[in-house]
């Protein structure tokens, strides 16, 4: 029996790749690019470390720490300094930082008097009936009021999807949310009754999660997952069609501008929506694939600063900085990186991470890197007390950086089932139905995974790989 096939080099991917292999099934994961890892790299430069993509992982699930441990990284782990637990909200063009317990919250000048007092009608609200799809933004004015939304909902929403709350969807974007209102009929309340189950699944809220990267950045888990993978890796080889055959599927996959075509017991495309819709697909029934194309990808800049110590006026003791947008910024967030971790930038200087674009304001992302420079440090100098010029510069674009869970979105959801349904055998998973975080995306290739297997077990015989031993790695 042939091995399973895995379309996606990213995170997702190379966790089911790597959690498959650990259960001695054969694997084959194609990439289509030079690299793997997807959105995650990591740059040690001039004594800067700067990430491309995501800066740190979310603790959430049992499951990401199994990862870590079992591909031998616990000497290489760095969790995030408690020192730098604050996060920083703006209004009012000044950094006020977001209240960690009730006593804090009564205190802060983030909300007023009345946004507070609001807060007490909000488990007499009534729930809003189930089937019924609301956006974000109607969800917490309904609930919560115009004050949170503004300074709360809307750089929140910026920092995880780059995204719009008057456009993504409560019940596909932030599901807990709308799960909590379902199922206990008010926020608090669920907050307060529902952390009882996240202990029982051995889980924690990504509030209340570790934050955790590696001694070099994230790029360590992407060359460990390579490592253990060894031959199973085809990279430059993107697959260009996915046929569904008498028992098997066969793939094509195009190398050095020649096609080949192998044939696989399964099939698990992690790659992108946008991919998945432009892949030829022949199944026994056919699905036409083509409305995957419409769920939205906003273009996101990543801008690394270096700067002098002396030239940054903030202490920088916190996580970083949401923007909302009724301050009129440029700027999504800034990320205190060298604040995060040690070792991200020389002595006597500091690393700040900031994202630029989204759905917000998408034109921006686009500008070239002197001008991106200019209008950061302008709102940095405004935040942060930021005064100088930087002493690093690392600019990456991502013209298609985070699907947005819109409005309408379950119509999409209900398509990939469908097609999960009727083509046994070819299973989906990643970023673009299991939710955006770093997090996410290792759990639902771990999840994924067992899907597969047990999907092997039943209508297969395969034949038993070498188990992948753990990697025993030393610090760097």
């Amino acid at each position: 029996m042939n091995s399973v096939a895995i379309i996606g080099g990213g995170i997702t991917g190379l966790t089911a790749a790597f959690r498959l292999r650990q259960k001695n099934i054969p694997v084959t994961l194609y990439e289509g690019g030079r690299r793997l890892g997807g959105v995650i790299q990591s740059v040690r430069q001039d004594g800067y470390l700067a990430e491309y993509g995501p800066n740190t992982i979310l603790e959430t699930s049992p499951k990401i720490s199994a990862l870590v441990c079992d591909l031998g990284l616990e000497g290489r782990r760095l969790d995030s300094d408690p020192r730098a637990e604050k996060r920083y909200l703006v209004r009012g063009g000044k950094l006020m930082d977001l209240p960690a317990s009730a006593r804090a919250f009564l205190a802060t000048p983030l909300f007023s008097t009345k946004a507070k007092l609001r807060l007490l009608a909000e488990p007499f609200i009534p729930r809003a009936p189930a089937e019924r799809e609301e956006s974000i933004a109607e969800f917490v004015l309904r609930r919560l009021g115009r004050e949170f939304l503004d300074y709360a909902i809307n750089p929140f929403v910026a920092g995880v999807y780059a995204g719009d709350p008057a456009r993504l969807s409560v019940k596909h974007a932030f599901p807990k949310l709308h799960s909590l209102e379902q199922k206990y009929g008010s926020l608090i309340l669920g907050q307060i009754l529902g952390a009882r189950a996240r202990k029982r699944r051995a889980e924690v809220s990504k509030q209340n999660a570790k934050k955790l990267s590696f001694d070099e950045g994230l790029q360590v888990m992407i060359d460990a997952l390579r490592l253990a993978l060894g031959d199973s890796v085809r990279l430059r080889s993107p697959v260009t069609c996915i046929e569904q055959t008498k028992g098997d599927w066969t793939l094509t996959i195009r190398t050095d501008e020649q096609e080949t075509r192998r044939q696989h017991a399964a099939v698990l495309f992690a790659g992108t929506s946008y991919t998945l819709a432009d892949l030829q697909l022949k199944t026994h029934r056919h699905m036409d694939l083509a409305p995957l194309k419409q769920i939205h990808y906003s273009p996101v800049a990543s801008l690394v600063l270096g700067f002098r110590r002396q030239d940054v006026a903030h202490p920088l003791d916190g996580f970083g900085v949401l923007v909302p947008q009724v301050e009129g910024m440029n700027i999504l967030g800034t990320l205190f990186s060298s604040s995060l971790f040690p070792n991200r930038a020389p002595a006597g200087c500091v690393t700040l991470t900031t994202y630029i674009g989204g759905t917000r304001h998408p034109d921006l992302a686009l500008l070239d890197t002197e001008s991106l420079v200019d209008l950061t440090c302008r709102d940095l100098q405004r935040l942060l007390g930021v005064n100088g010029r930087p002493t690093f510069e690392h600019h990456v674009l991502f013209r298609r950086a985070i699907p947005q869970y819109e409005v309408g979105f379950g119509r999409f959801r209900d398509l990939m089932d469908e097609l999960e349904m009727n083509a046994p055998g070819l299973f989906l998973a990643g970023n673009y139905r299991n939710g955006v975080s770093l997090g996410d995306s290792i759990v639902a290739g771990h999840d994924v995974a067992e899907r597969m297997e047990g999907f092997l077990a039943r209508y297969k015989t395969v034949p038993r790989a070498k188990p992948v031993e753990p990697q025993m790695t030393v610090a760097a």
